[in-house]
């Protein structure tokens, strides 16, 4: 009898251990992602970048430079292009600053690519404000297809005087496979550009 007990004693600790690990597992797959993107977005740690600011008239600093540094990086699966046009800029604080970024997608295929930011110093996210960045949206390219990607931003007056340099990085992900409609929507523009063609040489022929 005591060893049917101990048996029945053993299966419940294992039953409680299975259980205990299935919610570790779904804490740590569903709910600590979230938490950790909106920690990161409230603290600046890990590099993550604000999102997009509301434009307001403020005074340029012009008794100060800050140099910002451009990085692009892709992942593994990304074939793509995808450079600054600008490597280093120096600016005011205050002062609308807008650059680009090249991509150019050399496959034979419709790609569709997400650019994700991170900044060195940490620190400097509170007061580096874009109030318009490519990296808000996702990008979709023909085959062959070239665009300048824009970014409009203003450091803040308000930057630390021991932060001389930022550099703002943004690795380029293929999200081609989880974005249909974006693949969809490109695929409808490249038609529309060709029967528009079409029409045009047919109207010019001899």
């Amino acid at each position: 009898m005591s060893d049917v007990r101990e048996q029945r004693g053993i299966a419940r600790s294992i039953g409680k251990s299975v259980a205990l690990v299935i919610a570790m597992f779904l804490f740590a797959t569903l709910v600590m992602p979230p938490l950790y993107t909106l920690f990161c977005d409230l603290t600046g740690l890990n590099g993550k970048t604000r999102g997009q600011a509301t434009p307001v008239a403020a005074a340029v600093d012009t008794s100060r430079q800050v140099t910002v540094r451009f990085v692009s990086a892709k992942n593994d699966n990304m074939p793509w292009q995808f450079r600054p046009e600008d490597f280093s800029l120096k600016v005011h604080p205050g002062e609308q600053i807008v650059t680009h970024f090249f991509a150019q997608n050399p496959t034979a295929n419709i790609m569709v690519g997400q650019a994700v930011p991170s900044m060195v110093p940490h620190n400097a996210t509170d007061y580096f404000h874009k109030m318009a960045c490519f990296c808000f949206n996702q990008q979709a390219l023909g085959p062959g297809e070239a665009a300048n990607l824009g970014l409009l931003f203003v450091v803040d007056q308000a930057l630390p005087k021991a932060i001389n340099t930022i550099i703002l990085s943004y690795t380029l992900f293929d999200v081609t496979a989880s974005s249909p409609q974006a693949v969809a929507e490109k695929n409808r523009q490249l038609q529309s550009v060709r029967t528009a063609d079409t029409t045009h040489l047919i109207a010019h022929s001899p």
